[in-house]
């Protein structure tokens, strides 16, 4: 079985506004044509039969991206057990805490998703206490976005990992999951994963840059801190077979050099890990 702990529901392109789709039409994958369309079948069709999905759409005003939970909420109970929806929340708007309450004590979503640089707030400001509280006591998984963009408003202070180690040690019990390892801040995000018990990280939308992945899974291998990463995909920017090949073959680039090669067995390891069972997903 594998657990993708990052990938999207949402409705391209009415979910976004016209500056968003523009900025990543030119700067998500220069070169490409980028389709955002998400279709569970097609999702379905790049990935292996056994698969466990989280999925979520996001909330930032200042970014021009909005989707509402409920879709989200019923995109998950259309595809059963094997997708789980969490719930946005962005706490630059005034009805934030009562979209999180309805999420997850209405919708039944399983956990809660952050775009603090899209949104344009810190994680650590003490106006998200009542969120961090709340994941606490309902022992809520937290996944938030770390690392860089396209989009020019968001601003990458936001972002830095190190923001997530002020969270981590005023709320020990919320399991948090910062996305995208950091990229490219991956040494600040290893040092806070290391650091704290029930704080991970996931790969996603990383292995199309391969020699950067490279290096950040051998700060993770010189770190030690290999089963704090979690597999995620960032679907529709890619796929969990895409996903897959891509971390199998980065020792590849290696044939013929006497860079040091990253273990087998931990990536094998990492593509298979329960991270539902981790973060307490049900």
């Amino acid at each position: 079985m594998i657990f993708d702990i990052h990938s999207h529901a949402w409705a391209y392109p009415d979910h976004f506004g016209d500056d968003f789709r523009d900025q990543a039409q030119r700067r998500a994958k220069p070169g490409e044509t980028l389709d955002l369309t998400v279709r569970y079948e097609d999702y379905r069709a790049t990935a292996p039969a056994e698969v466990r999905t989280v999925v979520f759409g996001g909330k930032a005003q200042l970014s021009g991206l909005w989707v509402d939970d409920r879709y989200v909420a019923n995109y998950a109970e259309r595809h059963g057990d094997n997708v789980v929806g969490f719930a946005s929340i962005d706490p630059t708007q005034p009805s934030w805490k009562t979209e999180m309450h309805n999420g997850i004590e209405q919708l039944g979503l399983k956990g809660i998703k952050l775009l603090p640089m899209y949104a344009g707030f810190f994680p650590d400001d003490k106006i998200l206490d009542p969120l961090w509280e709340y994941a606490g006591e309902r022992k809520l998984p937290v996944l938030l976005h770390t690392g860089t963009t396209f989009i020019a408003q968001a601003p990458l202070e936001c972002t830095l990992p190190r923001h997530v180690d002020n969270v981590a040690a005023r709320f020990p019990n919320v399991p948090i999951v910062m996305a995208h390892l950091g990229h490219p801040y991956e040494g600040e995000c290893v040092a806070v994963i290391r650091k704290h018990p029930n704080v991970y990280a996931d790969i996603s939308a990383l292995h199309y840059r391969p020699f950067q992945l490279y290096h950040s899974l051998m700060l993770v291998q010189e770190y030690g801190v290999w089963d704090k990463v979690l597999f995620g995909t960032d679907y529709p920017f890619t796929t969990v077979n895409a996903t897959v090949e891509g971390l199998r073959k980065l020792n590849d680039m290696l044939v013929g050099t006497a860079l040091p090669r990253l273990e087998t067995e931990q990536i094998e390891q990492m593509i298979y890990r329960d991270s539902f069972s981790l973060l307490g997903i049900m």
